[in-house]
């Protein structure tokens, strides 16, 4: 297959990620209908920190970086770099100088399917990365592979400019063609879940208003008042 760059992508309207980033992971991977979340093995470096932007994606042979330098000329500000490997990788395949170059290109943070190094560094410049391995294991810069491909990432298949968040609980992929139903969808779910905060104040209880005592029943879950019911 023919390995390549495409300098140029199609990204969300401003607008439409502004709104996005006051979500959260959940409520969007919920509100789409439980998908495009990715893998729990991608974990971030830091807390308390939240990413929304469109993906750049790229491909590497595992163990090379060679992509990712490529990738650094064509990311815009704003971007979110999503990297991915053929075969497994834990390879610190990017550390405290490319974050200074993503940095200087308005990167917002990376998600990646591998290892990074220079944990300390990038937490001091507050870089936010979320990553399945910190390893010193070296690159080389020497196998070509893709940017602005279709890439799977953490299970979840990314194309470019696919709008990406990440915040402590994951990393959530929203299509490109699915932005203005997801976010419809995520304000309705935030609605009904104010109305839940709101019988929870009142002292309602969520075995009432989810109708779950229907469930327990259907389960043949028994009530006892006291221990010494226990049969046996």
């Amino acid at each position: 297959m023919q390995k390549y760059v495409v300098r140029n992508i199609d990204r969300p309207a401003q607008d439409i990620v502004d709104q996005y980033a006051e979500l959260d992971t959940s409520t969007l991977y919920e509100a789409q209908g439980k998908i495009g979340l990715m893998s729990s093995s991608l974990k971030p470096i830091q807390q308390n920190r939240k990413i929304c932007g469109p993906a750049v994606t790229v491909i590497c042979p595992a163990g090379d970086n060679l992509m990712i330098h490529a990738a650094i000329e064509v990311c815009k500000p704003g971007d979110v770099l999503v990297i991915t490997t053929l075969g497994d990788s834990e390879h610190g395949m990017i550390g405290e100088l490319i974050v200074r170059a993503l940095m200087k290109r308005g990167v917002q943070g990376v998600v990646m399917a591998a290892g990074i190094r220079d944990a300390a560094q990038l937490r001091e410049l507050c870089f936010p990365v979320w990553t399945q391995a910190v390893h010193s294991q070296g690159t080389t810069k020497n196998r070509g592979g893709w940017v602005n491909a279709p890439a799977v990432c953490g299970g979840a298949l990314v194309a470019p400019g696919d709008l990406i968040m990440a915040d402590d609980d994951g990393v959530v992929v929203v299509k490109k063609g699915d932005l203005l139903s997801s976010l419809e969808a995520s304000r309705l779910r935030l609605q009904k879940e104010e109305g839940t905060k709101e019988k929870i104040a009142r002292g309602e209880l969520s075995l009432d208003f989810y109708g779950l005592r229907e469930t327990l029943a259907r389960e043949h879950v028994v009530y006892y008042e006291n221990e010494s019911e226990l049969p046996g």
